[in-house]
């Protein structure tokens, strides 16, 4: 069922419909080595082979996961005795690019530089953290995107109605609700809504394939998530920047499309701890207890009634008052203490357990300040001399840390009356 030609290829409008960039190359015939970066069954190998047809060039295919530098040596040798025999071009299709190591990789590179080859790769994974910068350098990369429901339907009627490659022949009928579900359920990947639609062919009653077949073959599918991979993280991402922006709705439907995907629940609960305390903060020092809570309570009840718990914090922290003070007075401090070297602390912060340390003066000067009117000793500095008193942490003007602002403006101005006296 793959398309015979541009036509008839179903998605990636933004690069291939008309007068856009790629479609245009691919009519000029004007090949170049490309990079298809997009998840499973989105058609980068059909779009791949569709470029060999158009350019008439030869083509040749290798899977990155099964294939080794002895392939590689292989295909160029074909690509160059096509081009000796009889002029004729060669597109080497590399499947799973990302799975090739740098020295494999590396081996491409003089081949696409001297036109041995066009190479088209196809990837699930981020090129920029899978791919040589000297690889991505040579190709032009080109995004797919996630068919739509309506894109999965347009491929499965095809295929029902195609006598000579589908089928056709079978004179079958596919209730309109099955056809929906099945769309929406092969999330965005038409082969996976192929496969469904031709298990459900060999189990349809009175050659019609009813809403129930679908769901039943459907059940022990699972969203696109790739524990290790680029949607991994754009998902916890997108779930983290949620709660900062105080969203508790986009936090839950981002916190379940990760469980529905198949996310260990205990790595959610260690990145909402690490949201406590990054945008939270001391504007509401509760939040911080309330996730390793739920962490734990997560890991006494298991799954599925700890999800809830986890689901508690997810809101409580995109509901509470935000503050990244703590954050960036950490990073700020952090900084300074590597820049500034192994400075001395200062005698009068020293302990002075001995006599001798005593005649040494450790400790001499310093200040109690449980002894001090208020507790405070106004004045006093504890940063060694050549700091020169920096200020990392800023409280924010929303929840508690409103009034930890305040403490601390009436404190520094006691430490500057007491300068100036």
């Amino acid at each position: 069922m793959r398309p015979q030609s541009l036509d008839d290829y179903i998605g990636q409008e933004h690069i291939l419909g008309e007068a856009k960039q790629l479609r245009a190359a691919i009519e000029q015939d004007r090949l170049h080595s490309m990079l298809f970066w997009g998840p499973p069954g989105t058609g980068k190998t059909t779009l791949a082979r569709l470029i060999a047809q158009y350019s008439g060039a030869e083509f040749i295919t290798l899977s990155a996961v099964l294939s080794g530098v002895k392939d590689i040596r292989e295909a160029v040798k074909t690509a160059q005795g096509h081009a000796e025999m009889d002029g004729r071009r060669t597109v080497l299709f590399i499947d799973e690019i990302h799975r090739f190591n740098k020295s494999q990789q590396d081996a491409f590179l003089p081949h696409v530089e001297n036109g041995t080859f066009t190479l088209i790769g196809a990837t699930t994974e981020n090129p920029s953290f899978e791919l040589n910068n000297a690889l991505l350098s040579r190709v032009r990369t080109y995004v797919l995107r996630a068919l739509e429901p309506e894109h999965i339907k347009s491929v499965l009627m095809r295929a029902l109605n195609d006598i000579e490659y589908g089928l056709g022949k079978q004179s079958l009928m596919i209730d309109e609700d099955a056809l929906q579900f099945l769309a929406k359920a092969a999330d965005g990947d038409a082969r996976r809504g192929l496969n469904w639609l031709e298990i459900a062919a060999d189990l349809a009653e009175k050659n019609t394939i009813s809403l129930g077949t679908v769901e039943q073959i459907a059940s022990e599918g699972t969203r696109r998530f790739d524990k290790g991979g680029d949607l991994f993280y754009e998902q916890i991402s997108a779930l983290h920047k949620s709660v900062r922006g105080s969203n508790p709705d986009a936090a839950l439907y981002w916190f379940c499309r990760m469980l529905d995907g198949g996310c260990d629940p205990i790595y959610i609960a260690r990145r909402v701890v690490r949201m406590a305390s990054e945008d939270i903060g001391n504007a509401d020092p509760r939040a911080l207890s309330l996730c390793m809570d739920a962490w734990q309570t997560y890991e006494r009840l298991g799954s599925p009634e700890g999800e809830l718990a986890i689901a508690q914090a997810v809101v409580y922290l995109a509901s509470a008052p935000k503050s990244n003070a703590v954050y960036i007075a950490y990073k700020q401090a952090m900084k300074t203490a590597k820049e500034s070297g192994s400075l001395d602390v200062p005698m009068h912060l020293c302990n002075a357990p001995t006599r001798f340390m005593k005649e040494l003066d450790y400790g001499k000067d310093y200040r109690y300040a449980h002894q001090e009117e208020n507790a405070y000793a106004a004045g006093e500095s504890y940063f060694p001399e050549a700091l020169n008193e920096p200020i990392f942490y800023e409280p924010v003007s929303r929840g508690l840390e409103l009034k930890i602002g305040e403490k601390l403006a009436y404190l520094r101005e006691q430490d500057r009356m007491h300068r100036k006296k």
